[in-house]
């Protein structure tokens, strides 16, 4: 007869409760507003604050334009590595670790400094200070955002690059004709659409929950608010917090249904 795996069923479920019992005190905690009586009070007072709406949008829409230039940074370098470079494979990704090394606060105080004034070229100012303008905080915020996702969105696309034969893949498309612009959006990024959609879900994770580039670029982000809500409400952020993990959860149950629907790895002929 087979044994049973005890120890490793033993590790499983003490993980399972170290995660799953802060879950559960934080939904409990979000069903006493009212005392006395389990409610969806807070979720009411907190969904009917317009400035959640706000700041949420706006926080989903950073998130989108963080996940495209994301993607298009990092799937040319990481392709160009695999197939030109792979000597420099360790330099790329210890760049790619350096986010977890430098604070979030450096790295915007950082972006303050450097673009609150003028591009000069001989005493000559060439543009505007980026924070002058009206989507230079933004573009600040996003390129920070980029910076601390850059780890996990690398770490997904080369795993997904490994995973395939990259170099065949490419010399087999260049017989038949077909141009780098080809090869990297109709070779490579279907062959990669598992780990995009990673990569995607947890750059998704990062900029919804991130405060600190948002709170010293004054930015109407979601983490900010959550933040100055639980300042003087109690019940309202656990709600939030609750929302926003089912919210995380729906998105990966996305990913899995269209992950476990995808077909088999791109061929060359047949994108060609």
């Amino acid at each position: 007869m087979r044994r049973f795996p005890f120890w490793s069923w033993l590790w499983f479920l003490l993980g399972a409760v170290y995660f799953v019992l802060p879950l559960w005190g934080t939904f409990d905690f979000s069903l006493r507003k009212v005392r006395d009586t389990l409610s969806l009070a807070a979720y009411q007072s907190a969904f009917s604050d317009p400035r959640f709406l706000e700041t949420f949008l706006f926080s989903n829409q950073m998130a989108v334009v963080t996940i495209l230039v994301s993607l298009a940074l990092v799937v040319p370098t990481a392709y160009w590595v695999h197939l030109r470079l792979p000597q420099l494979r360790t330099v790329v990704e210890f760049i790619t670790l350096l986010p977890f090394v430098i604070p979030g606060i450096i790295l915007v105080f950082g972006l303050l400094k450097t673009y609150s004034s003028p591009l000069r070229v001989a005493g000559l100012a060439l543009t505007p200070a980026l924070t002058e303008t009206a989507l230079g905080p933004n573009t600040m915020l996003v390129a920070g955002y980029v910076v601390l996702a850059l780890p996990y969105m690398y770490r997904a696309v080369d795993n997904g690059l490994r995973a395939m034969d990259v170099r065949t893949l490419t010399e087999a498309a260049q017989s038949l004709g077909a141009g780098w612009f080809t090869i990297l959006f109709r070779i490579i990024f279907p062959n990669l659409r598992t780990a995009l959609l990673s990569g995607a879900l947890l750059t998704f994770a990062i900029v919804v929950g991130e405060l600190t580039l948002a709170t010293f670029l004054n930015r109407p982000a979601f983490g900010p608010y959550l933040f100055l809500l639980g300042q003087h409400r109690a019940y309202e952020p656990a709600a939030l917090t609750i929302a926003s993990f089912l919210l995380t959860w729906a998105a990966m149950g996305i990913i899995d249904m269209v992950t476990r629907a995808s077909p088999g790895q791109k061929t060359v002929a047949g994108a060609h």
